[in-house]
């Protein structure tokens, strides 16, 4: 063999070793991260059930201050919690020492202080577990069992970005009443023989009260963030308008996801993948009304989307909300984990894991049959939409890996 043939060949053969090297290491580590991700999975579905009890093993600390303490920037809570019960019990059993009328905003809350100081919003509720909502996707009342629902889910998907949320019944004459402000104290009524308070928002009204059974409400106490951690509103790039026969740019400008990645934060950093979960998690739990969203102030981009006010959700199971989903088939990009996560979810796992989770919340059955089954079929919409996606431009642009190192220190 000539000198420059063996020149020729070795070269090849010096290419193809690079190549398969590469190949080989980009295979490893793409491994090892599935690996991960299924371990992952495996320890939540261990960890589904949360039994409400209030011991607290191994620290003095209150269970407020352990909530505290699991706020990162990017989750509200850690993927192991064995002190998740615990706090949960707090939030449903402690007493109420204040009570006043909700934040701002369009639906009717109350602020309730529970013992220890910790800050709860209260919603009440408003409809039978299998009244259906007509109309329009954000149509009706707030739900409280869907904050409760949407805080598992939020467990489930492994995204840790919601509030802790509770079921809870309270006795309006007796824990509310008497520590009640005088704001909230005048709206305050009796219909029939039940007691009913319509508070302070938007869309309050004396004539549409929330009504108990009797002096006893049913609800779903939401945990206020620390204060340390100040929340920043933005606009939802993909909130709609809510004005008839006026469209956003979004509903007929198919290149819209190019605008959107050339506008801070979303042309770097976490915050577009963040959208895009959050459109999977509203599109799974039908939720339509997110016009804005939160995130950590001054965090340039880096914190994550918290999942706060999913009480517009599980209004209406034979309803599936196609352009909830508008940033991921515009955009095409899913999180690896995020995609990993939803496959080991089909054929039932999600229905079952998910009413696995709700079994021991005090307001149990939290959902209707139903609706459990409209999320296994809205999961199979989302698994063809990625499929759409990753058959016209390739899994290698559709699958992002981003694994952020989250640190509780």
């Amino acid at each position: 063999m000539k000198l420059k043939q063996r020149v020729v060949l070795l070269a090849i053969l010096l290419v193809i070793f690079i190549f398969t090297k590469v190949f080989l290491i980009d295979n490893l580590d793409t491994s090892a991260a599935n690996r991960e991700d299924q371990r992952a999975f495996q320890r939540m579905m261990a960890s589904l059930q949360v039994e409400l009890e209030p011991r607290l093993e191994h620290t003095l600390q209150s269970p407020w201050e352990i909530a505290a303490q699991w706020v990162v920037p990017r989750e509200v809570y850690p993927e192991e919690t064995p002190e998740l019960g615990a706090v949960m019990h707090a939030m449903t059993t402690k007493k109420i020492i204040k009570a006043d009328v909700g934040y701002k905003g369009t639906q009717l809350k109350a602020l309730l202080i529970l013992e220890g100081g910790q800050k709860v919003v209260f919603k009440p509720k408003r409809y039978a577990r299998d009244y259906v909502v007509e109309g329009e996707p954000y149509a009706g009342y707030d739900r409280h069992n869907a904050e409760v629902a949407a805080f598992h889910l939020d467990r489930i998907l492994g995204f840790r970005r919601a509030p802790l949320v509770v079921g809870r019944f309270v006795n309006l004459r007796t824990e509310i009443k008497p520590v009640a402000t005088e704001q909230l104290l005048g709206t305050f009524m009796t219909v029939g023989n039940n007691t009913c308070f319509y508070g302070k928002c938007y869309y309050c009204r004396e004539t549409e009260p929330a009504c108990a059974d009797g002096d006893v409400m049913e609800g779903s106490v939401t945990l206020w963030l620390p204060d340390v951690w100040p929340l920043q509103k933005h606009r939802h790039p993909w909130g709609r308008t809510y004005r008839e026969g006026k469209l956003a740019r979004w509903e007929y400008d198919e290149s819209y996801c190019d605008a959107v990645k050339k506008t801070s934060p979303y042309d770097s950093g976490p915050r577009l993948l963040d959208i895009i979960d959050t459109a999977i998690f509203d599109y799974l739990i039908g939720n339509a009304d997110r016009h804005h969203y939160e995130s950590f102030q001054d965090d340039e981009g880096a914190s994550m989307l918290i999942l706060l006010d999913n009480a517009k959700s599980f209004g209406n199971p034979a309803l599936d909300e196609r352009s909830i989903l508008a940033p991921l088939y515009q955009c095409c990009i899913i999180r690896v984990s995020t995609w990993n996560r939803l496959n080991y979810l089909k054929n039932g796992v999600l229905k079952s894991a998910l009413k696995t989770a709700m079994s021991h919340d005090p307001i149990s059955p939290v959902l209707s049959d139903p609706h459990l089954d409209a999320l296994d079929q809205r999961l199979l919409s989302i698994l063809a939409t990625v499929k759409q996606c990753t058959d016209q431009f390739g899994p290698d642009v559709v699958l992002v890996e981003d694994r952020m190192t989250l640190s509780h220190l």
